[in-house]
C-alpha cells in the first residue's frame, strides 16, 4: 500500500471511529469528546482490530485541533477579564502545582520510588488539560462564566510554567550541570512573545482587520484571521513555548477587535473537526494491558490525580477567599492531567528519571482521570443545580404562564420584579453564579449556564415555557440563545433585546417573535414628554408615535405598514447622478440630512431590497421608496438633484 493510500485509509478510519464513539457518548449523555477517546481506543495499535498505521502524520492533525480550539477560546475571552483575575492565577497556579509535586513525592515513598522519581511523577501530573476543561465548559455553554475564566486562566498559567518544568526535569536527573540557569532563558523567550503581544492586541491587529473587512471579501478576512492564529502559535512554539499558549494569545488579539463574532462563526466548524482528531489521538495511546498490570500503582496514581489534585486546588482557592461551591467546581474540572503531561512524561523518561513501568502507568492513569473528571464534573453541576428544600417557593404562582428569562441583569431583573408583582412564575438562566445563588435563596428556579446551550435550556425548562425573554446585552449571544430556544420550543413567544436596528432582521430570522430596542423605547418616552410639555394635542401625539413605532418595528415588512399615514407620507424617488449616486445609506446619512426612512430600493434590473441595511449602495437609476413628513420628502428630493458641495462630484462609498 502506498504512503498516500495509507494516509487516506487512516483518516477515514479516524472519522469512522470518532462518529461511532460520538454516537455512543451521545446515547450515554456524555460529552462527545469522551466518545472520541473511546473511538481512538478501538483503532489503537494496542487493541485488536483495524488500527491506524501512520501515527506521526495523524498526531500532526491532532496538534491542529489543539491550535484551533485554543484560538477560539482566546477569541471568546476578554483580555480585561483575564487580567482582573490576578493573584489566584498568577500565584495560585504555581502554588497548587508545587503542593501537588510535594504530595506526590511523599506518596512515592509508598511505591518504593526515589525522591527524584516521585518529584518527576508529581511534575507530570501537576498540569491539567486545557483542551479537556475547555471542551467541558464549551459543551455546557459555560465558557463565559466566572468559574470558567478562573479555570482556563489557571490552566494557561500552567502551560507557561511547563517551559520551566521541561527545563527542570533533566536537572533532577543530574544529567546537565548548570541547566537551572536555563530557566531564566526560557522566561526571556516567553517575554519575547508576551511583550509585543500587548502592543499588537491594542494597536496593529484591530486596524489590519478593519482594512481587510472594508474590502468586503469574507475569504480574505478569514485567511488573515487564521494567519494571525497559526502564525502566533508557530512563533510561540519556535521560542520553546507551547502551541496552545500561542494560539490562545492570538485569540485574545482578535477578541480586542470588533470582528470577534465573524471570526468565531467561521472558525467553529474547523475547530470541531480537528478537535475530534485530537481526542481520538488520545485514545490511541491507551494500552489496555497497563490497566491490568501493576494495578496498585495505577490506582495509587489515579488517586493522586483525582483526589489529591482536587483537594489541593480547593484549599488554594479557599485561601484566595473563593466560596466553597466555586472552589470545588473549578477544582473538579482540573482533577485530571493534560496533554502536556504526556510531553513531560516523555522528557522525564528520556532523562532517565522515570522507568518504563511508571511511564506507562502514568499514561493510563492520565487518560482514566480525564474520563472520571467528566463524570464528576457532571455530578457536581447536578448537585449545584438542585435546589435545597428551603429554596422551594413559599407562595403560589401562575404555573401555566411560566416565563424563561435569559440574563438577569438590570433589564432581566426589572422584568422579574414585574412578573413577581403579578404572581407569574419564571425561571432564570444566567452566567453569574452569585446571582443564581441569590435567586435560589428567594425560591426562584435558576440555572447556571449560557442560554445559547440547549442542555442549559432543557435544564431550565425552556421546552415547556410559554414566553421567553432574552435580555442578554451581547448581540451574538442573544442570537444564539434565540435560535436555540426556537429549536427546542417551536411554539414559544420570544422577546429579544437588540441595541441597533440592523440587528432586528437577524434576530427575527433566528426565531424571535418581537425585538425590542431600548434606545428607541427611550426616545419614544422623551418624545412623548417633550411634545406633551409643548401642548401638542394628545390625539395627534398618539397618532404620530404609533406611526413612528410601526415604521421602526415593521420596516422590514413594508406591506404591513398602514395605508393611511396622517402625518408621515411615502413616496418613490428616482436616484439621479448626483449627491447620493454610489453612496451607501450609512454614508448618505438620509435620516440625519433629510429625516426620511428608506423602506425599499428597487434596482434597474427589477431586483427589490426590502428594509435595506446601512451598507446598501444607492446607484443612479434606483427607485427608492422613502417615508417622512412632506417637508422632509421635499428636502430629500432637493438633495437628490444636487452634487455634493456643488462640486459636481458624486459621493463615493467608504
Amino acid at each position: 500500500m502506498t504512503a498516500e493510500s495509507t494516509f487516506f485509509r487512516d483518516i477515514a478510519l479516524v472519522f469512522v471511529a470518532a462518529l461511532a464513539g460520538g454516537w455512543l457518548a451521545q446515547a450515554a449523555r456524555q460529552p462527545l469528546f469522551v466518545g472520541y477517546i473511546i473511538g481512538g481506543l478501538l483503532i489503537s495499535p494496542f487493541t485488536p482490530g483495524p488500527a491506524i498505521r501512520d501515527v506521526a502524520t495523524f498526531e500532526l492533525f491532532a496538534q491542529i485541533g489543539v491550535v484551533l480550539l485554543m484560538f477560539s477560546i482566546g477569541i471568546e475571552f476578554s483580555l480585561h477579564e483575564m487580567t482582573r483575575i490576578g493573584a489566584p492565577v498568577l500565584l495560585g497556579a504555581p502554588a497548587a502545582m508545587a503542593l501537588i509535586v510535594a504530595l506526590t513525592t511523599l506518596s512515592g515513598v509508598l511505591f518504593g520510588w526515589r525522591l527524584v522519581e516521585g518529584a518527576a511523577a508529581g511534575i507530570v501530573i501537576s498540569v491539567a488539560s486545557t483542551m479537556v476543561v475547555a471542551k467541558l465548559l464549551l459543551d455546557r455553554g459555560e465558557i463565559n462564566a466566572p468559574h470558567a475564566r478562573l479555570a482556563v486562566g489557571t490552566l494557561l498559567m500552567e502551560d507557561l510554567l511547563v517551559v520551566v518544568l521541561i527545563v527542570l526535569l533533566p536537572v533532577l536527573a543530574g544529567s546537565e550541570s548548570g541547566r537551572a540557569s536555563s530557566v531564566g532563558v526560557a522566561l526571556g523567550r516567553a517575554a519575547l512573545v508576551l511583550v509585543p503581544f500587548f502592543y499588537l492586541a491594542n494597536r496593529v491587529v484591530p486596524r489590519a482587520l478593519a482594512r481587510v473587512a472594508r474590502r468586503r471579501n469574507p475569504e480574505m478576512f478569514v485567511l488573515v484571521a487564521m494567519a494571525i492564529g497559526i502564525g502566533t502559535a508557530a512563533l510561540s512554539s519556535s521560542l520553546g513555548l507551547s502551541l496552545a499558549l500561542g494560539a490562545f494569545l492570538a485569540g485574545l488579539i482578535i477578541s480586542e477587535s470588533e470582528f470577534t463574532h465573524e471570526v468565531l462563526a467561521r472558525l467553529l466548524p474547523m475547530r470541531d473537526v480537528f478537535g475530534a482528531l485530537f481526542f481520538v489521538s488520545l485514545g490511541t495511546l491507551i494500552r489496555p494491558a497497563d490497566l491490568v498490570e501493576n494495578l496498585p500503582l495505577l490506582l495509587g496514581l489515579l488517586g493522586l490525580i483525582v483526589v489529591g489534585k482536587f483537594g489541593v486546588r480547593t484549599l488554594v482557592l479557599r485561601f484566595f477567599r473563593y466560596q466553597w461551591p466555586t472552589a470545588a467546581l473549578v477544582s473538579i474540572h482540573m482533577a485530571q492531567t493534560g496533554e502536556f503531561s504526556f510531553v513531560l512524561a516523555q522528557v522525564a523518561r528520556g532523562a532517565g528519571v522515570l522507568n518504563d513501568t511508571t511511564y506507562h502507568a502514568l499514561l493510563a492513569a492520565s487518560l482514566l482521570s480525564i474520563l472520571i473528571t467528566t463524570v464528576l464534573a457532571d455530578l457536581a453541576h447536578r448537585l449545584i443545580d438542585e435546589p435545597a428544600p428551603s429554596e422551594v417557593p413559599l407562595r403560589e404562582t401562575v404555573e401555566p404562564n411560566r416565563v424563561l428569562i435569559c440574563g438577569f441583569g438590570r433589564v432581566g431583573g426589572t422584568i422579574g420584579e414585574a412578573l413577581e408583582a403579578f404572581n407569574v412564575a419564571y425561571n432564570v438562566i444566567d452566567l453569574d453564579f452569585p446571582t443564581i445563588e441569590a435567586l435560589r435563596q428567594r425560591g426562584i428556579p435558576s440555572t447556571f449556564g449560557d442560554a445559547g446551550s440547549q442542555p442549559v435550556l432543557r435544564s431550565a425548562g425552556a421546552a415547556g415555557a410559554r414566553l421567553a425573554v432574552v435580555a442578554i446585552p451581547d448581540f451574538e449571544r442573544t442570537r444564539q440563545a434565540v435560535r436555540a430556544i426556537r429549536e427546542l420550543n417551536p411554539n414559544v413567544s420570544i422577546l429579544a433585546r437588540s441595541s441597533h436596528p440592523d440587528q432586528r432582521v437577524s434576530l427575527i430570522e433566528a426565531g424571535a417573535t418581537e425585538v425590542i430596542q431600548p434606545e428607541f423605547e427611550a426616545a419614544q418616552t422623551l418624545i412623548r414628554h417633550s411634545l406633551e410639555a409643548l401642548g401638542i394635542p394628545h390625539s395627534e401625539l398618539k397618532n404620530y408615535m404609533q406611526q413612528q413605532r410601526e415604521v421602526e418595528y415593521l420596516g422590514s415588512s413594508f406591506a404591513m405598514l398602514p395605508a393611511d399615514l396622517h402625518l408621515l407620507k411615502t413616496k418613490t424617488v428616482l436616484i439621479g447622478r448626483g449627491r447620493f449616486d454610489d453612496a451607501s445609506l450609512r454614508r448618505a446619512r438620509l435620516r440625519e440630512r433629510a429625516g426620511v426612512w428608506v423602506l425599499s430600493v428597487r434596482r434597474g434590473d427589477g431586483t427589490e431590497i426590502l428594509d435595506p441595511t446601512a451598507d446598501t449602495i444607492l446607484r443612479a437609476g434606483d427607485e427608492v421608496t422613502i417615508l417622512g413628513l412632506p417637508d422632509q420628502i421635499a428636502l430629500f428630493e432637493s438633495l437628490n438633484r444636487e452634487s455634493p458641495r456643488g462640486s459636481g462630484q458624486r459621493m463615493r462609498p467608504e
